[in-house]
């Protein structure tokens, strides 16, 4: 297995605090492992400090100047008093270097932020959440990425589709059958664009679940912006809402009395819904198939290859084809 395939090989713990003392940070040997598979991230103990996070980029994902300009947005943020977990500034810099054997490891320093997962049914929450968004939202309007990618049908669906069916994942005899279903989804995709038509490219935080929302007595704040892209404000908003219709367009209007203070929402991304759900699906599928030769996914993800899993993934894209054809949610109960 190369190098490439197994990108933190040499990242052990000795490594890990090497790496941190060499930040000028003095660490008391306490070292936990937090959850992320795209990265390696860990909660270190300092000596007379509150603990800090240290977050290992992935070898050959982002470039420097991606991490970089992803840092600068999201410090962007902190400086507006939006409450979002920015890199430390160590040295006049936010993205650090260590190297151990023939591995160099870029890595970033972040405050410990504490929270829980936000009770989005309790009253008055979603809207606090969506006057935060919008912020989020009116900062990442002011300009574009120039280096990071974009959330379009061509990165999160066409190029990840045409992965999968190259790369032997998907069993030959569901082969067929899942090309001409991605197909037909990505589609109904189009379609849903065309309806939509000219909507805003902004900044985005890129994957804005509940997992990276963390609630406090003083309510959300934002972590993990390493998805973070250009794309239509909805790409953050939808992650939000679940349960039958009716719950979720109830969601929407609890979330957007909030947003509209801030920035204004245009319903035409209300199209886009369903289509970036079913982008993110074959996206997802395709970042596990990436990852697959790095030992941590076969065993975090045991299911990946198996009839099964694609049997699933094809029903899951049938019934994405149906709900992209169904009139929108819309904000006031009705439909757009």
């Amino acid at each position: 297995m190369t190098h490439e395939a197994t990108p933190f090989f040499y990242l052990d713990p000795d490594c890990i605090l090497n790496a941190i003392e060499s930040a000028g940070l003095r660490t008391d040997g306490r070292l936990l492992a937090l959850n992320s598979y795209e990265n390696r991230v860990y909660q270190v103990g300092l000596e007379d400090a509150q603990p800090i996070v240290a977050k290992f980029y992935r070898p050959q994902r982002w470039s420097d100047a991606q991490i970089l300009e992803e840092h600068a947005f999201v410090r962007e943020l902190a400086d507006a008093e939006i409450p979002v977990v920015a890199p430390d500034v160590i040295n006049g810099r936010t993205l650090l270097h260590y190297r151990q054997a023939d591995a160099d490891f870029r890595f970033a320093v972040f405050p410990r932020q504490g929270g829980r997962t936000p009770e989005l049914d309790r009253a008055g929450n979603l809207e606090w959440i969506g006057r935060f968004i919008a912020r989020i939202h009116a900062v990442g309007s002011l300009k574009t990425f120039e280096t990071r990618p974009a959330i379009d049908i061509e990165t999160f669906g066409l190029e990840p589709s045409q992965y999968l069916l190259a790369h032997d994942f998907i069993p030959q005899e569901l082969l067929e059958v899942y090309r001409g279903v991605v197909s037909q989804a990505l589609d109904g995709v189009r379609r849903c664009y065309e309806r939509a038509g000219d909507v805003a490219t902004i900044r985005l935080h890129g994957d804005c679940h509940m997992g990276n929302v963390l609630w406090t007595d003083d309510g959300p704040h934002f972590v993990d912006f390493d998805d973070s892209r250009n794309g239509p404000a909805i790409q953050d908003i939808w992650m939000l809402f679940s349960g039958e219709r009716h719950e979720m367009m109830s969601q929407l209007n609890d979330f957007l009395a909030g947003y509209e203070d801030f920035y204004e929402f245009d319903l035409r991304e209300l199209h886009l819904v369903e289509a970036l759900r079913t982008l993110r699906l074959i996206h997802y599928a395709a970042w596990i198939a990436r990852r697959w030769e790095d030992p941590a996914f076969p065993v975090a993800f045991p299911w990946f290859n198996t009839q099964r899993y694609w049997q699933d993934r094809i029903l899951e894209l049938r019934e994405q084809i149906a709900l992209m054809d169904e009139p929108p949610l819309m904000a006031g109960g009705g439909n757009f």
